[in-house]
């Protein structure tokens, strides 16, 4: 025994001399899960349960079809899809293709095309074509989603009054009279009670409303529907959950080769595409929880696409409903906190408990209430916001011929009618174009408004031949495409017509047109979106080199009125420049903005310096922000004599008329303010400019107290006192938003974010503040820092 020690020291030696005392250990990790997991799961397995086995019962298919689906797609799809936070299950957006499928070729043969439809969703995940199904108009798709909603909606209507439904929506409003008429009082005061748990329990008022207000509304529904039939002793049709020895699994596909083709590209299509838009969906509301994005990461589609049809393989072969992402359970999960894809695999692990263990009880529920719930899913599926946005872009006609073919003549031919209508949508907009002439004050004045194309070319050489010759002309055009035959007969015409020594000018957008002639632009060759220059309009002479854009103001005639180039004339040719190119584009928004009112998402107070173009460095337009500008971009503390209260207005009006989101202070390098503030003497504050500068003292003195508070760019020091005090005057003016009390009590609420940005005017860099409580490190706006 003896003989053994010395070879343990020696190996304990080894050890320690390879893995010091304090390292840490080199073995198998510890599989843990985040407590937030935990309790996510069990939110979403809380919504879930009751769902399956109301989409089931929709479908016609067994009602642990249902429970198989959520069970797979938390474990399969939760474990392998590309989107960490998605959860995914049977889906009521499925809903009508699998009650066709069932219908039309049994259940077994339903399973078996739900296992190809993974198959096949397995072969476009290989290919890396995820990006493309996002490429389908969110109109069809809204009007896909919509009309099955309805056809939900109808068809739990008839079990809702306790009878059956029939195969079709109009077969079920057909034999709704008769139905209304020999209704059961029973199912109808079940389903009564369903739905106004549904909507009350979220309304409930006061602390303890928000504490009840955690437990899904779905289960308390179905669980109140349900103890009150027990109590009462009604005697209604109930969830008959048999044996798992009879359960049905997938079998050979029986039918027509063509006709289990579009049943296989019919789940596909719609599996996919609801799937992929719900990962799109999951980043946004990632987005929106600080710290989650960095931590979750961005959606790979084409995993997930991977993931949903490996989920559907397992799903089909076990007897499961087909599997998509769903909203309702994915946004649960993101809003109960979940952290991982942990909280997803644990639902599954869940339901798998449920299934096994819960079958009693879940026998105890009524069909009408389930039939109630998935009655009020589908009502929500048709959004009424949804309408206003496909209203917006004027492609209501696609969403509701799309809509109706779906409820009409089931979802592939509604979808395919959908995308007919969009593509007619589309060539309309191509060939449709404006093309007026007018005179005034002997100018003739020929507008084009839309896309140019040869199939307008006979119209526009018609209205280009009414100009008489010698006539100065105007062409202004409000497109953004036109093809060569529409370009050749504007240059010829062009040609032809200068060459009898008047002018041709072409403003708007006219891709094509060259600025090498001096009469294409007569006061102005600036033209609207282009790169942004700090240029001066110049009187016509020689055309700079490039395409029209002046390096900076003509400077070889002589400036009567001493204003460096800037002549008094400057304003009134920039209006008539704006009105010439600008205003046509921006017409219409204005209009929506002049009837809508002003919407700002965020208050961004900046300072005046002239080079902070602010909608050029946050890609913002008209009616994005609400823009206060002064000198340091301070915020002086309220209840400070400074005989100004334009700033404290502007807060509050911003925070509690406006309701805007968040509050940006921005500074800027080489602020003159801070540069003032830093030469200021020790005197009293003479000049109006000296007393609006008082208020950046406490910047000044946060500067110069606690060296930690000094901040930092990306990494670096500030370059000198200058950027140094403008770095630290945006954190300490963030400290006086807080003390304005519109703006503490909105941050209490938790309905506003206040954020610190510096930009670098030389570098053309911006920069955001990494923690708003923090001593002030800035840090730049990267791309892989945004979410979708």
């Amino acid at each position: 025994m003896s003989a053994c020690v010395p070879t343990r020291a020696a190996d304990q030696n080894r050890t320690e001399r390879t893995h010091p005392p304090h390292s840490p250990p080199t073995g198998p990790r510890r599989f843990r899960i985040a407590g937030a997991d935990v309790s996510a799961s069990i939110a979403v397995f809380l919504i879930a349960l009751p769902l399956s086995l109301g989409i089931a019962l929709a479908t016609g298919a067994p009602l642990q079809a249902g429970l198989v689906a959520a069970a797979v797609g938390g474990l399969v799809a939760g474990r392998l899809g590309g989107s960490p936070l998605q959860v995914s299950g049977p889906a009521a957006g499925l809903t009508v293709v699998t009650a066709d499928l069932i219908q039309r070729y049994g259940w077994r043969t339903t399973c078996a095309i739900t296992v190809l439809a993974g198959l096949a969703q397995l072969g476009l995940g290989c290919l890396r074509v995820a990006r493309g199904a996002l490429a389908v108009s969110p109109a069809i798709v809204h009007g896909m989603l919509a009309g099955i909603g309805v056809t939900i909606a109808v068809a739990q209507l008839h079990i809702m009054l306790g009878g059956t439904p029939q195969s079709s929506v109009p077969d079920n409003l057909a034999a709704l009279p008769a139905q209304l008429a020999g209704m059961r009082p029973a199912s109808v005061s079940v389903s009564v009670l369903t739905l106004a748990l549904l909507m009350l329990w979220p309304r409930l008022p006061g602390r303890a409303g928000r504490l009840l207000r955690k437990v899904p509304a779905a289960l308390i529904a179905v669980a109140g529907a349900t103890a009150a039939a027990a109590l009462a002793g009604l005697r209604l049709p109930k969830v008959d959950l048999p044996s798992w020895s009879n359960h049905a699994l997938a079998g050979l596909p029986e039918g027509p080769v063509l006709g289990l083709a579009a049943a296989v590209l019919t789940t596909t299509l719609v599996c996919s595409v609801q799937s992929l838009l719900g990962a799109v969906a999951v980043d946004k509301l990632v987005a929106g929880r600080p710290g989650l994005p960095a931590r979750v990461g961005r959606s790979d589609l084409d995993r997930e696409l991977l993931g949903q049809g490996a989920a559907n393989i397992v799903s089909g072969s076990l007897g499961g409903l087909p599997i998509a992402g769903v909203a309702v359970r994915s946004s649960a999960n993101v809003h109960a906190g979940a952290v991982s894809r942990n909280s997803t695999m644990l639902h599954g692990f869940l339901v798998v408990i449920a299934t096994l263990l819960m079958v009693p009880i879940l026998e105890l529920i009524p069909l009408a209430s389930l039939a109630a719930l998935v009655m009020a899913v589908g009502i929500q599926m048709v959004s009424l916001n949804h309408i206003r946005t496909v209203n917006r872009h004027r492609e209501v006609w696609v969403y509701a011929l799309t809509t109706l073919g779906v409820v009409s003549f089931g979802v592939l031919h509604g979808v395919a009618l959908g995308i007919a209508t969009a593509v007619g949508v589309a060539l309309h907009r191509l060939t449709r174009t404006r093309i007026t002439h007018e005179v005034r004050e002997g100018v003739h004045h020929i507008h084009v408004r839309g896309q140019l194309t040869f199939l307008a070319v006979p119209r526009l050489s018609r209205t280009l031949h009414l100009v008489p010759h010698g006539a100065d002309t105007v062409v202004e055009f409000d497109g953004s495409f036109m093809d060569h035959a529409a370009y050749e007969t504007l240059q010829d015409w062009q040609r032809t017509h200068t060459a009898q020594g008047v002018t041709v000018e072409i403003t708007g957008r006219y891709p094509g047109t060259r600025a090498s002639d001096p009469r294409t632009f007569a006061d102005c060759r600036c033209r609207p979106w282009t790169p942004w220059r700090n240029h001066q309009c110049d009187r016509p002479g020689p055309a700079p080199t490039g395409e029209g854009y002046p390096d900076g103001p003509d400077r070889s005639e002589p400036d009567p009125a001493g204003t460096g180039g800037a002549s008094g004339h400057e304003l009134a040719r920039g209006i008539s420049a704006f009105q010439r190119n600008t205003a046509p584009l921006v017409r219409s928004e204005l209009a929506r903005l002049a009837r809508e009112g002003q919407q700002p998402s965020q208050l961004f107070l900046t300072c005046a310096d002239s080079r902070l173009v602010t909608s050029m460095i946050t890609s913002s337009g008209p009616g994005d922000l609400f823009v206060v500008r002064n000198v340091g971009n301070l915020v002086p503390l309220p209840g400070e004599e400074s005989g100004d209260d334009s700033v404290a207005a502007a807060i509050e009006y911003a925070v509690d008329v406006l309701g805007v989101r968040s509050i940006t202070v921005c500074g800027h390098s080489g602020c003159g303010a801070m540069q003032a503030l830093l030469s200021a003497g020790p005197g009293g504050a003479r000049t109006p400019l000296e007393r609006w500068l008082s208020h950046g003292r406490p910047s000044l003195e946060r500067m110069a107290g606690d060296s930690r508070l000094r901040g930092s760019v990306a990494g670096r020091a500030p370059a000198d006192a200058v950027e140094q005090l403008c770095l630290t005057n945006v954190v300490q003016q963030l400290e006086h938003l807080r003390a304005h009390e519109s703006v503490a009590r909105a941050l209490e609420e938790g309905r506003l974010e206040l954020h610190g940005m510096y930009f670098h005017v030389g570098e053309a860099e911006a920069y955001l503040l990494a923690d708003v409580d923090g001593p002030g490190v800035f840090d730049r706006v990267r791309e892989a820092d945004l979410t979708a």
